[in-house]
This record gives C-alpha cells, sequence and structure tokens, in this order.
C-alpha cells in the first residue's frame, strides 16, 4: 500500500507541475497575440517555448504514473470505476489541447498566427474547465 500512495503524491506533482504550465503558456500566448514589438515577439517565442519543453515531461509522467495506479488497482477495479473512464477521457482531450499547444506555438515561431488575443483567452480557460472535471470525477467517484 506504501507503493500505491507514493505512485498517487508522485501523480499528483506531476499533475499539478504540467498544469502550471498548461495554465501559463496560453496566457503568454494572448500577450503574444497583442504584442507589436520585434523584440517582445522574439521574447515571446523564446519563453513559449522554453516553457511548453519544460512541462512535457511532467505531462508524460503523470500519464506514466496513472498508468502505473491503474495497473497497481488491477483490472477488475478499472472495470468497476466508470468514474475513472470518464477521466481518462478527460485526460485524453487534455492531451490533445497539450498537442495543440505545439502547434500554436509553431504558428507564433513561423510569424503564421491567425488568432486574436480573444481566442486565446478563452483557449486559457479550457484546460481550468477539464481540470475541475477530473477532480470532481475523482473526489466524488460517481457510478
Amino acid at each position: 500500500m506504501t507503493l500505491i500512495l507514493t505512485f498517487k503524491a508522485l501523480h499528483l506533482f506531476f499533475i499539478i507541475a504540467w498544469f502550471a504550465g498548461i495554465f501559463y503558456l496560453p496566457r503568454l500566448f494572448v500577450y503574444h497575440a497583442e504584442t507589436q514589438s520585434p523584440d517582445c515577439d522574439s521574447t515571446f517565442k523564446v519563453m513559449e517555448r522554453r516553457l511548453l519543453y519544460f512541462v512535457t515531461p511532467f505531462a508524460l509522467l503523470t500519464v506514466i504514473s496513472g498508468v502505473v495506479l491503474i495497473v497497481a488497482y488491477g483490472s477488475e477495479w478499472f472495470a468497476a470505476s466508470s468514474w475513472l473512464h470518464y477521466k481518462l477521457l478527460l485526460v485524453a482531450l487534455l492531451l490533445g489541447y497539450h498537442g495543440w499547444c505545439f502547434k500554436l506555438l509553431a504558428d507564433f515561431k513561423h510569424n503564421r498566427n491567425t488568432h486574436s488575443s480573444r481566442f486565446y483567452r478563452v483557449f486559457n480557460e479550457l484546460p481550468v474547465l477539464v481540470l475541475l472535471a477530473i477532480i470532481l470525477l475523482a473526489v466524488f467517484k460517481p457510478s
């Protein structure tokens, strides 16, 4: 049981580290979309790239530690935990969101961003709502 608790703690740490970046990166996109200065543009490009590449390992470690927990609890538990299936669907959406951030990063890098700062403000709120749903599922474990 101590090993499971250790992986739970690590899983939570990796989630928090991942989300720190996922919450901040789109905020950088907001400011980047608003800038007209070439100096600021190049600074934002560096900041965005470094942040996304810094938090990506935390996304992977979140997934790995989650899989370890599922395996540790067993296939019967997994089959009976319908709340977890919904949670995994939301995690897949978040991974898609993370991948979309790479596409947006490339658009900024090649000066082909077509989105407004308003788009990025809305884009910034999406992972907040998904995280709230994941937390509610994990805490209440509805059947």
